[in-house]
């Protein structure tokens, strides 16, 4: 009769081991084609930080790798294919979502050396960058250049380019612009096999065939590694007018959107929302914040618009404010009279880059919604989560004029495992209302687990197939929105 097996025994270690050969190899060959300053072991990289910013779980790399061209990544990619060795590929490590961060065995790919700006096109006004390039160089080239490159959220000063295609990321200013993919006119990207694809076009239309650039951007680094961009900019306006204003209702609200793109002559630029909950969170509890309003209202909007004729354009402002508030529509508007009014009325706004300080622990949600449904869902997210627990902090904002609000969901000495069923309360809500449980963060890690409540099987099948297609074997950032 055999022995029985103990409860206890350890597991057989030959996996285990050939997995240690296999990263033995794999280091070696692309230290071999790549050398030590582009390919760095655990040992050479000890105490960098390779989770982003969603606090997931984040293992160390068997290996980083650090390029500097587009050969150099198609050289990684194609190393890795052949030895079966999965890549995560790295930005500014700002993401929410969990996208960028690493499980056991993997090689990071960092992009934090391809960077800058290759060439501006003042004709054609196109900009093309390398992916490592912070958004916030783009941003002060544009400018520098006479133009504007949209896309503005808080992380620009460390979010590259690259992570923004690869999320798709929205930010301040969509409802005039678009999200990221509306900024783009083509991408590079190397495929998983190390094939390149894309980057040579500075053209608004190009219907010949498939849109490879738009498949990728979104992706999360699943389908290919993007490698380099043609951007689109923008007219630089000259004329900028900002309120901030408290209004009596959601349908005061939804009207005044409506209201201010049809009667400004810029339209609106940027329409931010407020319920009191994060009004009154951030400007009492968070330092260097004032309150724009003495009273206090149902809403809080920040309205920008942003043109070209400064005369016209206060002018404008100011009188379609005061009609409104004759109109009762807005119960008090504070008008930006300065550059300092504007990045007052904005910081208040941008506290959530705070938040680690004054909401350890917290629950974020960034969901969207068809913007006539957006009061109701906020009111039955927060209802719902404070019937389950009654003493917790919740905010709520967002950008409305995308459908895109914002929750945030706290309790002083919650069980670790409260999170799963806060997101559950929140998610069940926002599948029920045909909502999207990721507005603008992707899907990464961190909600891959509700992504049947936005999407239909049919739909995730789909998006599982064109994966296999451009990566059969599984190796771009693996586990990642579906498995």
């Amino acid at each position: 009769m055999c022995p029985s097996i103990p409860l206890s025994a350890s597991p057989d270690p030959a996996p285990a081991k050939a997995d240690d050969a296999r990263h033995t190899r794999v280091l070696a060959a692309l230290q071999a084609a790549l050398g030590p300053r582009v390919v760095q072991a655990p040992a050479d990289f000890a105490g960098r930080k390779h989770a982003d910013s969603s606090r997931m779980p984040c293992e160390e790399p068997i290996a980083l790798v650090r390029p500097s061209t587009t050969e150099e990544v198609a050289t990684a990619l194609r190393i890795c294919f052949e030895h079966d060795q999965a890549v995560v590929t790295q930005g500014g490590l700002t993401g929410l979502s969990g996208g960028a961060c690493l499980r056991e065995g993997e090689v990071a790919l960092s992009l934090e050396r391809m960077r800058g700006i290759e060439d501006i096109d003042a004709v054609s006004a196109t900009m093309t960058v390398l992916a490592g390039t912070p958004l916030q160089v783009v941003q002060e080239a544009a400018d520098e250049a006479g133009f504007l490159f949209p896309l503005d959220l808080g992380a620009r000063g460390s979010a590259t380019i690259g992570g923004n295609l690869a999320t798709n990321a929205g930010g301040n200013r969509v409802i005039r612009y678009g999200m990221m993919r509306e900024q783009v006119l083509d991408v590079e990207a190397v495929l998983a096999d190390g094939s390149v694809i894309g980057g040579r076009h500075r053209m608004i239309k190009n219907n010949t065939g498939y849109d490879l650039r738009n498949l990728v951007i979104g992706s999360e680094g699943t389908l290919a590694v993007i490698t380099r961009a043609v951007l689109r900019l923008r007219p630089r306006p000259t004329a900028v007018s900002t309120a901030f204003c408290g209004l009596p209702s959601y349908e005061a609200v939804t009207t005044l959107l409506r209201r201010g793109q049809a009667v400004l002559p810029a339209g609106v630029s940027a329409f931010e929302v407020m319920w009191p909950s994060y009004y009154d969170f951030v400007t009492t509890r968070m330092a260097g914040l004032r309150a724009p309003l003495p009273d206090r209202h149902a809403f809080y909007v920040l309205l920008e618009s942003s043109g070209s004729d400064a005369a016209r354009q206060g002018e404008a402002f100011e009188s379609f404010l005061g009609e409104m508030l004759e109109e009762g529509l807005v119960e008090d508007a504070a008008i930006a009279a300065s550059e300092a009014d504007t990045q007052a009325f904005w910081a208040i706004r941008d506290a959530p880059s705070e938040y680690q300080k004054y909401i350890p622990g917290r629950v974020s949600f960034d969901i969207s919604f068809a913007i006539s449904e957006v009061g109701e869902a906020a009111v039955r997210c927060e209802a719902a989560l404070r019937a389950r627990w009654p003493k917790a902090t919740i905010l709520v904002y967002g950008h409305l004029g995308d459908g895109n609000i914002h929750i945030v969901v706290q309790e002083p000495d919650w069980p670790a495992h409260t999170s799963k069923e806060v997101q559950q309360v929140v998610f069940e809500i926002t599948g029920a209302m045909n909502g999207s449980i990721s507005a603008e963060h992707g899907i990464g890690l961190k909600r891959k687990h509700a992504l049947g409540l936005s999407r239909t099987p049919v739909e995730i099948a789909a998006m599982q197939a064109i994966k296999r297609a451009l990566d059969p074997k599984g190796l771009l950032n693996p586990g990642k929105i579906f498995g």
